[in-house]
């Protein structure tokens, strides 16, 4: 082999190492999981919604987050630090801004009222854990002005938030009935409100959670009525930036063992009385009593006890921001467990 070749194939080797080292497509997991970087910082960034009683809101009364959705970030942190407090909640009033503050890093999850698609799944550089609630987009109207279905809309005005799925759901269903109208676009869901209860919009769409959560803190949400159509289906659900499995794994396992905890029975009143009596192969899994599962997910042998110790199973954060006792009001319905003739479901944990 010549001298000359020798040198060819040497440069040739050096620029393949380039490459590799520069390539955007390096995984994840060669260059470190998120989870590391968030268990070295010990705290958890989450993006919430900061406008949406129930589902996520800031309470002016003590400054803090609560709602559906923060009890999902807190569920997070317990199964990370053994500590539901130990998170840094970042407000995203504006929709539009939710999957380019994930791709940049700002947040580590978002659980803020997002509905998974097709789109976002594959265009905005997100993955979606499972869904937390299984929604409906709708449109809410002034009782008084009779208005009950889509054609009742002609050239009228309906008012929404810019960068949400309600935007095409409105446009593709009017078509669908052939009527025109007028769709006007805002960036935060406070405008969209106000604007409706200024009289500048005959009627707001957006999911049918949301609307009935402005509802129930307007002073004139009394004369408000939210249609009984569904325009399209909308599941929610936490999302994290794509590329990073193993990060994903931790947001999807939080996910599910609020789950397996409601189908369970298991809560945060008789969590210590179970781990001392259970004999049920997958609870014992669960809660760290017997195999090593946790050891995969990078997680504490408690990660999952710590969750519902300090916020509760699925059924218990579900009545608490959202129930039939709540301003809210809203029945489990589809949010049920399987066994109940809902769409939740939790794959085994084993």
């Amino acid at each position: 082999m010549s001298v000359r070749f020798n040198k060819i194939f040497a440069l040739l080797a050096i620029l393949m190492l380039v490459t590799v080292a520069l390539s955007p497509t390096v995984s994840m997991a060669q260059s470190g999981s998120l989870l590391d970087t968030v268990k070295a910082r010990g705290t958890l960034k989450c993006g919430v919604n900061p406008t949406v009683p129930g589902f996520g809101f800031l309470d002016s009364a003590d400054n803090t987050f609560k709602g559906f959705d923060p009890d999902f970030c807190r569920a997070l942190a317990a199964a990370l630090f053994g500590d539901p407090t130990k998170v840094e909640f970042i407000p995203i009033a504006a929709a539009a801004d939710r999957f380019p503050k994930l791709v940049a890093g700002e947040i580590d999850v978002l659980i803020r009222n997002t509905t998974f698609t097709a789109g976002r799944d594959t265009k905005e550089g997100a993955d979606f854990a499972p869904t937390t609630y299984y929604d409906a987009s709708t449109i809410m109207v002034r009782t008084a002005d009779g208005l009950t279905k889509l054609e009742d809309f002609k050239d009228l005005t309906i008012c929404v938030i810019k960068g949400t799925t309600n935007e095409r759901a409105i446009s593709e269903a009017m078509a669908a009935v052939n009527t025109t109208f007028k769709l006007v676009s805002y960036d935060t869901a406070d405008e969209v409100y106000s604007s409706f209860s200024a009289n500048r919009c005959d009627a707001v769409t957006s999911d049918r959670s949301q609307l009935a959560g402005r509802r129930s803190i307007a002073a004139d949400g009394k004369d408000w009525t939210i249609l009984p159509m569904n325009l399209t289906k909308e599941p929610l659900g936490p999302a994290v930036k794509a590329g990073d499995s193993k990060w994903l794994d931790v947001v999807r396992w939080t996910v599910y063992a609020t789950f397996i905890f409601d189908e369970q029975g298991v809560t945060q009143a008789n969590v210590d009385d179970i781990v001392s009596s259970t004999t049920d192969p997958e609870l014992k899994r669960l809660l760290g009593l017997d195999g090593e599962l946790y050891k995969d997910l990078g997680l504490d042998a408690k990660w999952a006890y710590n969750i519902v110790k300090a916020v509760g199973n699925y059924g218990e954060i579900f009545d608490r921001n959202l129930g039939p006792s709540t301003p809210l009001g809203i029945e489990r319905g589809i949010n049920s467990q399987w066994t109940k003739g809902g769409l939740l479901y939790a794959p085994p944990y084993r």
